[in-house]
């Protein structure tokens, strides 16, 4: 593991995302606080909605139109403020300085263009240059994602790969511009496990090639366990706990963070069924008061009900957070 010591490279500060329906307005990033040093990975977790995808998406400013927006906050990368940037100057910092990797190669990759010519464009927006070093370029690109024979599938179309080809074509294009930061949307989960392990070893290996931090997105706890040093959990548009890795799988301190590791299936040991959490997350519009997850946990008490707890030092050196009236009260 690198170093991660010093000014971290993307900071984000009370970070708060509003989006406007008909049934009224919902904050999907509510008050968001954390930090990517470089060569780090960091992971971010929880289930399907609750504001992961939408984090990301506000850090490189490609929220939906005329629906959300960002109220307030601040996100600095290598101490520039990408707030303020206009979208001209956001252009250019997408893709040379922060790059995404989505969940669905296929919602990223154009069928009408060879991958080759996906790449190509990314770098002729960034790092123009002549026809042939920009395919040579793009060459390189998918040799680093380990593509076999990239000399032939830099001229394939993305219906011709299979699917771990076109996740590793989406990482070629990401890694082209050589960002310092690539945020990966849950790039894994429509892979089978073999390529999945395979993909998460490769992000590892461009890692420590590269000096990139990750910002890993998923929902599997396992995920995290191997590849991230660091974790931030997600409910209901919220951070409730964050720390290192190796401190919340020993001693998690919010009750959702417990019920998510105890869901890992176990390969030894492991009888009986495994454990769910019962009941579901908050609609979005509803007006919660108190703890959002109060009422699908078994040690609420009255007041997790009426307050919502703020967030407070789960061990002595601060660097293991969570929201939970029972760390309050420690």
């Amino acid at each position: 593991m690198r170093d991660i010591q010093g000014e971290p490279l993307l900071k984000v500060t009370d970070l708060t995302v509003e989006i406007s329906t008909k049934a009224g307005s919902f904050f999907p990033v509510n008050g968001h606080n954390f930090s990517v040093h470089a060569g780090e990975t960091l992971g971010i977790v929880g289930e399907s909605g609750s504001g992961k995808s939408m984090t990301a998406m506000s850090l490189v400013r490609l929220l939906p139109k005329h629906a959300a927006h960002i109220r307030s906050g601040s996100i600095t990368l290598n101490g520039r403020e990408l707030l303020g940037l206009s979208e001209s100057e956001m252009r250019k910092v997408r893709g040379s300085e922060i790059a995404m990797i989505l969940q669905d190669p296929q919602t990223s990759l154009n069928p009408a263009f060879t991958v080759g010519e996906q790449i190509s464009e990314a770098l002729r927006l960034h790092n123009p240059g002549p026809r042939r070093t920009l395919r040579e370029r793009a060459i390189d690109a998918l040799r680093k994602v380990k593509v076999a024979a990239p000399e032939h599938r830099i001229d394939a179309y993305p219906c011709e790969l299979s699917g771990g080809m076109r996740q590793r074509a989406v990482g070629a294009i990401a890694i082209s511009c050589q960002p310092k930061i690539i945020i990966a949307d849950e790039p894994t989960t429509s892979l089978d496990v073999t390529v999945q392990a395979q993909y998460l070893r490769l992000l590892r290996e461009l890692q420590e090639e590269t000096g990139m931090a990750i910002l890993f997105i998923t929902h599997d706890f396992g995920i995290v366990a191997n590849l991230c040093q660091r974790v931030v959990v997600m409910y209901y548009g919220r951070i409730v706990e964050s720390g290192p890795v190796d401190r919340i799988f020993a001693n998690p301190a919010h009750p959702y963070t417990e019920a998510l590791i105890a869901a890992v299936p176990k390969l030894r040991g492991q009888k009986g069924r495994l454990r769910t959490i019962e009941g579901q997350p908050p609609a979005p519009t509803d007006v919660v008061e108190g703890c959002p997850f109060a009422p699908r946990c078994e040690y609420a008490e009255s007041r997790c009900f009426k307050e919502l707890p703020p967030t407070v030092n789960a061990d002595s050196d601060g660097e293991h957070t969570a929201s939970c009236w029972r760390v309050v009260g420690r």
